[in-house]
């Protein structure tokens, strides 16, 4: 276990740690493990339980929804706390304070950006519209004190009231139009210091109305040809133009990986993602209680299944403390017994922190 103290150290992830003993390691692997992890809670007041969390070094951060928030001075405030903990922590790197705020109806701050990305694509300058909707994201996030938003979406749609389109969450069916919209919003955004999270990689256009990953696994027979021109192809302006985060889709996709959903697959996240796209930043989940995982266990079971696939950051969005502690506790178990590779582990923290270190 000392070499993967060492490892963990080696990347600059905790620092100042004494690890005298067995017990010692067992706490650096905690740290380490709940750095990995974006935790979520019920109500209005963050639990005593996620703050403690939080002090402890434990966490990388928290996503909000709407019951989080009942104005822009009250999730200011929250954050103001969440932050003062972070502030006692061993890891001073600012928490990655995040949520959804796409426009249109997946809005959890009042306020900007209005438009819907199909709002956007329709505009009568679409370019415009997509650079003043991530300009609006960034500057929403940034006065409250967020720091990354999941959004904007890259879903190539198919097909008029599918998935994508029924909520008005895809800028275009053309790959080409997505691609131009989703780069300028990512571009403006991080210019506000907020950083973007492209997603669903590689690509959920191509799902039916009622083929929700939230609620049911999905299987997607794309050609590989088809994932690499249409649903991959915006990605790779986004990832030119700087996105800072990708989220992984919880579908299957035949042609890269029939037997795993993409978030849990190394061929997905390692082979297609790093190596053909050549994306260097975060990864992270989509939402680790998501119905489309029902055949994959426990929490705890999840989350080292996506840990090991690639995955940086593992998103317990259940509005439960409990979720992202059980995710952290796996992780921890799973580093000191070597079921996952410590050198990988500590890369991943190193692109975690990293990310953290450039936000404010």
């Amino acid at each position: 276990m000392t070499g993967l103290v060492g490892l963990v150290l080696a990347g600059g992830v905790i620092s100042g740690t004494a690890v005298a003993d067995d017990q010692g390691v067992l706490a650096v692997a905690r740290e380490a493990a709940g750095q990995r992890v974006i935790y979520s809670y019920p109500g209005l007041t963050p639990p005593d339980s996620l703050l403690a969390r939080i002090r402890a070094g434990e966490a990388a951060g928290v996503i909000f929804f709407g019951e989080n928030i009942s104005s822009l001075t009250q999730i200011h405030d929250v954050i103001t706390k969440l932050r003062a903990a972070g502030a006692q922590s061993p890891n001073r790197n600012p928490l990655l304070l995040m949520t959804d705020q796409e426009g249109g109806v997946v809005r959890r701050l009042p306020g900007e950006p209005a438009l819907s990305h199909k709002d956007i694509g329709a505009s009568a300058d679409p370019g415009a519209a997509a650079t003043n909707a991530g300009r609006g994201a960034g500057k929403n996030l940034a006065g409250v004190g967020m720091n990354v938003n999941l959004a904007p979406v890259l879903d190539v749609f198919h097909a008029p009231g599918d998935l994508m389109d029924q909520y008005e969450r895809s800028f275009s069916s053309s790959a080409s139009v997505v691609a131009d919209l989703g780069a300028a919003y990512v571009t403006a955004q991080q210019a506000e210091g907020v950083a973007a999270t492209v997603k669903h990689f590689p690509g959920l256009g191509k799902a039916n109305a009622a083929d929700n990953t939230d609620t049911k696994p999905l299987t997607l027979t794309t050609s590989l040809t088809t994932l690499r021109t249409v649903d991959e192809a915006p990605y790779q302006q986004s990832i030119a133009a700087g996105a800072k985060l990708v989220m992984l889709s919880w579908a299957v996709y035949s042609s890269l990986d029939p037997d795993r959903p993409a978030g849990l697959s190394p061929t997905v996240v390692g082979q297609e993602l790093r190596s053909v796209l050549g994306f260097t930043g975060v990864t992270i989940t989509d939402a680790l209680e998501a119905g489309a995982l029902r055949d994959y266990g426990s929490t705890a079971n999840r989350a080292v299944l996506a840990a090991a696939a690639g995955a940086d950051l593992i998103l317990a969005s259940a509005r439960d403390v409990g979720q992202g502690d059980a995710a952290g506790d796996a992780l921890a178990d799973a580093l000191t017994a070597g079921t996952l590779d410590s050198g990988a582990f500590g890369e991943a923290l190193a692109r975690v922190n990293a990310l953290r270190a450039s936000l404010s």
